[in-house]
């Protein structure tokens, strides 16, 4: 009886809340004198996760899985932890997984809880830590089913290697024609160096700089700091920038160690969808925008003086310490 996790992976990579999910599935696992089972979808180098303490991946390698789909892949999970006897299944706090988690609860007759940002408190009761009120709080919750179903919030555990030699076995599910009854037409990718997901530092603007012509410096500044681009929900809707780079609570959320908004006011949806970031810096020529009082640090200043002066300091850094 091992504990199950599903590892995220992209074009054959495996993304960064995977090594993070899998890190806190070993930790799980040790906690319950037990050991980690991974269960990838068409994924490169599944043998990689042994890095952190995965000791057996059951690889799946089907091509009708190369676009999520929520329901095919929570069959594929739960026949994983049905063929693993596994108890406790550890997922990400991703938009796929936020998608499949309740219809794998109801197909594991499971309790879910996601936004878990800490390992179990105990196992016995089984009782995890997890964000509430749009991360303006926490509340220790218990799990009393069989099976367990825990989402972790993006960045909340970090990554910790844990290197062992991890088996990998084929693992061919069945899926049957009525699995697919949900397709997708479109898919409206970001294309760029870094994704919001993925990203340690993101670089965010708003209205405040007034078109889409002014976005050359967010750019800028997110190439000096290699960091991923997104906008506020009035800018996507504007058109300025791809809805896929629209962050907040009704966009993607966001939980980067570094997140700096750029002419961004500070709706409450907004800041409700990057709470989770570690430390957040505002730059608004108002002294009054809602941001600042959930900043870490604010900048009271006119952007278009304010970005060009911060990114010559960067690169002047960058440069002698290079």
């Amino acid at each position: 009886m091992s504990v199950l996790v599903y590892t995220e992976s992209e074009n054959g990579k495996f993304k960064k809340n995977a090594h993070e999910v899998a890190s806190y599935a070993y930790e799980v696992a040790k906690q319950l004198g037990t050991t980690a089972t991974a269960i990838s979808i068409n994924a490169d180098s599944a043998g990689d996760l042994g890095d952190y303490g995965i000791s057996k991946v059951l690889n799946v390698s089907n091509d009708q899985l190369n676009t999520f789909n929520a329901k095919a892949y929570a069959q594929v999970i739960g026949q994983a932890a049905e063929k693993e006897s596994a108890k406790v299944i550890v997922l990400s706090s991703s938009a796929d997984t936020k998608f499949l988690a309740p219809i794998l609860t109801a197909q594991l007759k499971a309790g879910y809880v996601p936004n878990v940002v800490s390992a179990p408190e105990s196992t016995s009761p089984f009782k995890v830590k997890r964000t509430v009120f749009s991360n303006k709080g926490f509340a220790i919750t218990e799990i009393s089913s069989d099976v367990k179903i825990i989402g972790v919030s993006n960045n909340a555990y970090g990554i910790a290697e844990n290197k062992t030699t991890a088996a990998v076995e084929n693992f061919d599910p069945s899926l049957g024609d009525n699995t697919f009854t949900t397709k997708s037409i479109e898919i409206d990718k970001v294309v760029g160096k870094a994704t919001i997901a993925d990203a340690d530092i993101v670089v965010s603007g708003g209205r405040g700089l007034k078109g889409p012509e002014n976005w050359g410096m967010i750019e800028e500044l997110a190439e000096v700091l290699g960091a991923a681009t997104a906008c506020s929900k009035p800018v996507s809707d504007l058109g300025w920038r791809p809805h896929g780079e629209h962050v907040g609570q009704t966009g993607k959320p966001v939980a980067s160690n570094l997140y700096i908004a750029i002419g961004i006011s500070g709706a409450i949806q907004h800041l409700a969808g990057v709470s989770s970031s570690k430390v957040k810096v505002v730059i608004n020529t108002d002294p009054e925008a809602p941001f600042f009082k959930a900043a870490d640090y604010g900048v009271v200043g006119d952007a278009f003086e304010v970005v060009p002066k911060l990114i010559e300091k960067l690169k002047e850094f960058k440069a002698q310490n290079a």
